[in-house]
């Protein structure tokens, strides 16, 4: 069973906890700001350099088919080495796992910026992205073992999910401010100043236990497991210019099914496997994990249409753009903060996340009904709203039910594991959805461009159509998160209010 913390008041001896029963430190809050410092760091990262490619493209000369790699060299060393980097936060301890991410992904940022050719800058984005497998997971257990009071744990993951599910968003603001009032390269430069607060503060404020000597490298389940998880990113990547049926795709798609396969096979007969399958075994875990990929997915498709359809259809500027994605990150923050954090301690958390999955999904509903002339305020704002109400009542409780009661030596796989979920149903979902847009709009324009005079007007309306036959695929995920959410999540609040688990390990 997983353990129950007790709602003893901070000022008593406290209970044992998952940091083996230490006292909670006075100045864990101040921790907090640096933790998520970092966590929005990495998650600005995956969106604002977005705002910033058609700049970069343009001056370091890249071709279309090359300046993908921009994000995908990103995605693809994050997603493939956040198991890795979660089992060293747990090998060599957080504090110093958390400590070597901010530096390295700080260095690589600086590389990055200072690009003078494409090479460069892929190999900078790739580097950030191995810095980022090892900083998330170490945020997130960081989190894990210093919040053990129930409520003390509500509000911090209702912040650290706030960032989480805002950081996107925030990111793309950020990145129009920089590219418009700037350069191209401050989307990279940025984070140098981030990471220098936050290593002074996590060597000043953050305190954790050495690593676990009984946790041991599985070499072999790192080879299976990161192979797998980089093979299916890539493929997922790939889909999008190539096309499902592509040869290079299928093939990455087969063999990443097939390495992961044989990864799980491993997993049962390894000594100190990469990921123990006790944590998959856990229901509300795996309910966690299956809920945090379906839901980002759809939340791609929004991040990923609407900032096409508020510059390319709506005429609006980067900066303009970032400003109407905010009214999400404000609904995002109110979302968890106010409603998850305080609802948590006395709710079940499904009674959270099927809601929030259910308003997510009716945001989406929303832009199904948009046209070339919809308004933002009548179509696009209260969608953002909706979307940005139901992540935030979603991501808080499978951030903390995760995470949960885990052991203290599989904190930092298990954090992972919310991570690598997110990841791969971003790539999926930028994939899956970008294509299904595509070959609507083709299908469109080629039935209604009767009269080549009317080209422009045809492809615009072709375009805005093929967004929402995609956006319906994304209420789709939403409502299958939703009932994997009613279905698998059993946990129940326990007495002062931490998630306690209905299943064992």
């Amino acid at each position: 069973m997983t353990d129950s913390p007790t709602a003893a008041p901070i000022r008593t001896a406290p209970a044992t906890d998952a940091t083996g029963g230490a006292a909670p430190d006075p100045r864990r809050w101040w921790g907090l700001v640096i933790i998520a410092l970092a966590q929005l760091m990495v998650v600005l990262d995956a969106t604002i350099v977005n705002i910033a490619l058609p700049s970069a493209q343009k001056a370091l000369g890249m071709t279309d088919g090359n300046r993908q790699w921009v994000i995908t060299a990103y995605t693809l060393a994050f997603g493939g080495l956040l198991l890795l980097g979660g089992r060293i936060a747990d090998l060599v301890g957080r504090k110093r796992t958390f400590l070597i991410g901010l530096i390295g992904f700080a260095v690589a940022s600086a590389i990055g910026g200072a690009s003078q050719s494409p090479g460069m800058l892929f190999g900078a984005r790739a580097l950030q992205g191995v810095f980022g497998a090892v900083l998330a997971p170490s945020a997130l257990s960081l989190m894990t073992t210093t919040f053990t009071d129930p409520r003390e744990r509500g509000k911090a993951f209702g912040i650290y999910g706030a960032i989480a599910g805002a950081g996107g968003a925030i990111g793309l603001l950020l990145g129009g401010v920089l590219t418009s009032y700037a350069n191209w390269r401050w989307c990279l430069y940025v984070n140098i100043p981030i990471a220098i607060v936050a290593v002074i503060g996590a060597a000043v404020l953050l305190r954790d236990r050495p690593g676990h000597s009984d946790v041991t490298l599985d070499v072999p389940g790192v080879i299976l497991g990161c192979g797998g998880l980089v093979a299916v990113v890539y493929g997922f990547s790939e889909a999008e210019p190539r096309g499902w049926s592509d040869g290079l795709v299928l093939s990455l798609l087969a063999g990443g099914v097939v390495l992961l396969a044989a990864f799980v096979l491993w997993q049962t007969k390894a000594t100190s496997p990469l990921l123990p399958l006790r944590i998959l075994a856990d229901r509300n875990r795996a309910g966690c994990f299956l809920t945090m990929g379906l839901a980002t997915i759809g939340m791609f498709g929004l991040f990923l249409f609407m900032t096409y359809y508020l510059q390319d259809i709506l005429g609006y500027s980067p900066v303009r753009s970032g400003l109407a994605f905010l009214p999400m990150s404000a609904s995002i923050i109110i979302g968890s903060t106010q409603i998850s954090a305080r609802l948590l301690p006395r709710t079940s958390p499904r009674l959270l996340m099927v809601p929030g999955m259910l308003l997510a999904a009716a945001g989406l509903v929303v832009l199904t009904r948009l046209g070339v002339d919809s308004a933002y305020v009548t179509h696009v704002l209260p969608a953002e709203i909706l979307l940005g109400l139901g992540m935030g009542l979603t991501f808080m409780p499978v951030f903390s039910t995760a995470t949960h009661g885990i052991r203290p030596q599989d904190a930092g796989v298990a954090s992972a594991m919310v991570n690598t979920s997110q990841q791969v149903g971003g790539s999926l979902g930028t994939a899956l959805l970008n294509t299904i847009a595509a070959s609507a709009t083709t299908t469109y324009v080629g039935s209604h461009l009767t009269d080549p005079s009317r080209r422009t007007q045809v492809l615009r309306a072709g375009i805005v159509h093929g967004y929402t036959q995609a956006i319906w695929w994304g209420v789709a995920a939403m409502l299958i998160a939703a009932v994997v959410s009613a279905v698998l999540i059993v946990a129940r609040p326990a007495r002062g209010g931490a998630p306690m688990a209905a299943s064992a390990h």
